[in-house]
């Protein structure tokens, strides 16, 4: 199955164009590297609304998975842990915690992500590290899992 990919940067400096999107970009090419088709990007500001808006959008847009990076961390501003799992079915804590824990052996700031996993409708969302390595990393740990969700949650039943 072709796994079709969205990716949202929240950024509140890219969002304005004071700082460049090195997250997006990032993830883009690592999803091209896993056989991902990128069928949707966005780049918005640190807020709920904007980033449920892009979620949303990427899930009627027919994306299969959708990647965030940025708003996992513990600034006031990081909020989206907190967006995501207001539209989740469910969440999928292994994600998370297989993230935390790799991370953890590369730097001792891993235990301060908030990164997440959720089911919205019949796409997976993982929330990513704003750091281009640390998304590209938290990926690379959890990767090998997101095709066999992405096959379960495609044929799962539409009246959930």
């Amino acid at each position: 199955m072709q796994i079709r990919a969205g990716i949202i940067t929240i950024s509140d400096r890219a969002a304005r164009g004071l700082y460049d999107d090195l997250g997006g970009p990032a993830l883009k090419q690592a999803a091209a590297e896993h056989g991902w088709q990128v069928a949707a990007e966005s780049l918005v500001p640190d807020e709920k609304r904007d980033i449920q808006n892009a979620i949303r959008e990427m899930v009627q847009q027919g994306c299969h998975l959708i990647l965030t990076t940025g708003g996992t961390g513990v600034a006031l501003r990081d909020v989206t842990p907190e967006a995501v799992r207001e539209l989740a079915l469910r969440e999928l804590p292994g994600f998370g915690e297989v993230m935390r824990a790799e991370s953890m052996k590369i730097t001792r700031n891993a235990i301060l992500s908030r990164s997440l996993a959720v089911v919205v409708d019949r796409a997976l969302v993982i929330c990513l590290p704003g750091k281009p390595s640390g998304a590209v990393e938290c990926l690379g740990f959890v990767a090998g899992a997101i095709p066999h969700c992405v096959e379960v949650l495609q044929e799962a039943p539409t009246s959930c």
